[in-house]
């Protein structure tokens, strides 16, 4: 069997996760690629459910030996990446790929792996719809929120390397799109 990898990537507060939790629960045959970060955990997040929590030391370590798929530097000391294990432990189960990453996490796995990768970006409406958002979402300080739209701006310019764009000016008009887009590329 042929396993695919589907890749969603947007600016922070785009509503990519809900998107992705949607997909996760229409039977497509798809299962979570779990991300290595070195921020700390968050609320109510499970190690090894919504990340895996490194320590900077650990994370630079598992760079080293290249244990890695894709990994930035998003922000000054917080690394994200996608460990080769988890591409195992999802291929080894029978299941495709899905990814839940940064933008430039996206545009490196889908020059990675090509025509096997379906790459989507899921945009903001508005920069300033995206950071009423952010600010509505409650956790984080309004200099994050700062620092998330400034970044924004730049991701919203790397849009054209994605395979398809969808606006998510509707939430739920956005998530029907994207399950017709991922059914159809599965599905062929």
């Amino acid at each position: 069997m042929e396993t695919k990898l589907v890749i969603l990537s947007a600016p922070s507060g785009a509503g990519k996760t809900t998107i992705v939790k949607y997909l996760l629960d229409n039977g497509l045959n798809l299962a979570f690629s779990i991300s290595a970060t070195t921020r700390p955990i968050r609320g109510n997040e499970t190690e090894g459910e919504d990340y895996y929590f490194l320590t900077i030391q650990k994370f630079k370590e598992k760079v080293e030996n290249n244990e890695f798929v894709e990994w930035e530097e998003v922000y000054k000391d917080l690394f994200y990446g996608t460990l080769k294990s988890e591409l195992e432990r999802i291929w080894a189960n029978g299941n495709n790929v899905l990814f839940d990453v940064d933008v430039k996490g996206g545009i490196n796995l889908k020059n990675k792996f090509g025509t096997n990768s379906i790459a989507i970006f899921i945009m903001p409406p508005s920069v300033a719809e995206l950071e009423n958002r952010l600010i509505k979402r409650g956790s984080d300080t309004p200099e994050k929120i700062r620092i998330r739209v400034e970044k924004a701006k730049d991701e919203l310019k790397l849009a054209n390397q994605f395979d398809t764009v969808i606006v998510n000016h509707q939430l739920d008009k956005a998530k029907e799109e994207t399950l017709k887009i991922v059914s159809s590329f599965l599905g062929r």
